[in-house]
């Protein structure tokens, strides 16, 4: 199969999308600016795949990846990737996870080569198993057994979600981390690490049919998997408003106040984001102006919407001095929420807020590493990496009045989840200089 997306990033590059027989999706794109190429491969498979006793799981395997394989002793790939003038790395969400390297274009042979390989020839032994384990064990310790702000986003998406496993955290539960076993992970392996689970995204200095030809060279004798992937339990709406509040050694209060969100393929998301960059983003913005402008209460308060496949949050983020109170930051996110969702922007910051969010959207799309994630994650999370050249198209026709309608419909308290932590009395491991 064989589709191509024309002068989505200009006029003179294109997006081809082609399908091996064995699943395998593979996105092409030449862009002969610079004698480099991005690599990356999207494996339909995060946190939101794991069964309960096995969280984690996802984020442990993008470890043991980089191990031995039947051809390749421990830590060859990486060490012929930096022969080779190469980076490369690796991430874990909820959705998906990808592996990408960043090397000269005339060493694309290579990349094809080692990531075709441990797709197909990974060896899973209890020494490494049990070696990563442990690895992952101090991650999860360090980012949020002993990180505040990890912490209290894991709390958030605990209490937020009772059903979806968005619920459970990407670094997993710490007990059932432990609890992985090596069967566990080769059971993994064969059910979510094959052709048909995977797309190849290649941006740089190529030749799109040498490269075609290349892949399915290395993949085509890969064996897709029979899986069928259970679909996830999805979120009632919530009824009331969910609260909890937490002691820890920082320095002054801090917060975050959660709302239900649409997926990100829904055509809500984007004004939603308008919304959220209304309020937050810059200093000029209404909460910024008046919590760390004007009332001198906070040091900073940011928002998100998450990107995900499924209905996920709107994250308005605020940490206070440390003589404020998130009472008081919580009396005027009330307001500003309110006010939005009452009066629509007037046309000067509506203009702002786009164009700030527009900046943002291609930015991301800058050199060839920019392009290949963001085809990769459209590609992965909304089925279609086309719907990114529709996403610029969408955020220039959003209107002041789908603001204030996406503000009423999901910036609602009875569907808010609020965390909060407050100073123990312990000394503040946080060092914002600010907090004074």
């Amino acid at each position: 199969m064989r589709f191509e997306t024309r002068h989505p990033f200009g006029p003179a590059l294109t997006v081809e999308r082609h399908r091996l027989d064995n699943g395998l999706g593979v996105i092409l794109l030449r862009d002969p600016a610079a004698p480099v190429v991005a690599y990356q491969t999207w494996f339909r498979v995060g946190s939101r795949h794991e069964a309960a006793g096995k969280t984690g799981i996802a984020h442990l395997f993008e470890h043991l990846m980089f191990n031995q394989t039947e051809n390749l002793p421990a830590g060859e790939f990486d060490r012929q990737m930096e022969l080779a003038g190469g980076e490369t790395n690796a991430a874990t969400w909820v959705d998906w996870t990808y592996y990408r390297d960043s090397l000269p274009a005339d060493k694309l042979e290579l990349a094809v080569r080692l990531e075709s390989d441990r797709m197909r020839n990974l060896t899973l032994t209890d020494a490494q198993v049990d070696s990563e384990r442990e690895v992952v064990c101090n991650e999860r310790r360090l980012t949020v057994d002993d990180d505040v702000e990890g912490f209290l986003f894991e709390e958030l998406y605990k209490l937020a979600f009772d059903h979806h496993p968005y619920h459970h955290p990407t670094i997993g539960w710490m007990e059932d981390i432990q609890g992985i076993s090596t069967a566990d992970a080769r059971a993994f392996y064969r059910a979510f690490y094959a052709p048909n689970r995977a797309t190849v995204v290649v941006v740089g200095d190529i030749d799109t049919e040498t490269t075609l030809r290349l892949i399915a060279t290395h993949y085509g004798p890969i064996s897709p998997a029979d899986v069928r992937e259970p679909a996830a339990a999805p979120e009632p709406p919530q009824a009331g408003e969910r609260r909890a509040r937490f002691a820890k050694p920082v320095a002054a209060e801090r917060a975050v106040y959660a709302y239900k969100a649409p997926a990100q393929g829904d055509a809500d998301w984007l004004p939603l984001l308008a919304a959220a960059e209304i309020l937050t983003g810059g200093q000029s913005s209404r909460l910024w102006r008046e919590l760390v402008v004007e009332r001198e209460v906070a040091t900073s308060v940011s928002a998100a919407v998450t990107p995900f496949r499924d209905p996920g949050l709107c994250q308005i983020y605020v940490t206070l001095k440390r003589d404020g109170s998130c009472d008081a930051a919580e009396d005027a996110i009330d307001r500003a929420v309110a006010a939005l969702a009452a009066a629509p922007p007037d046309a000067v910051e509506l203009a702002k807020a786009k164009n700030r969010l527009e900046t943002s959207f291609w930015s991301e799309l800058d050199g060839v590493d920019g392009k290949a994630e963001s085809l990769g994650h459209y590609e992965t999370t909304l089925g279609d990496h086309r719907a990114l050249f529709d996403a610029g198209r969408r955020l220039a026709d959003v209107g002041a009045e789908d603001v204030r309608r996406a503000a009423a419909a999901y910036l609602v308290r009875d569907a808010r989840t609020v965390v909060v932590v407050e100073p123990s009395g312990e000394p503040a491991d946080d060092d914002e200089d600010d907090a004074a």
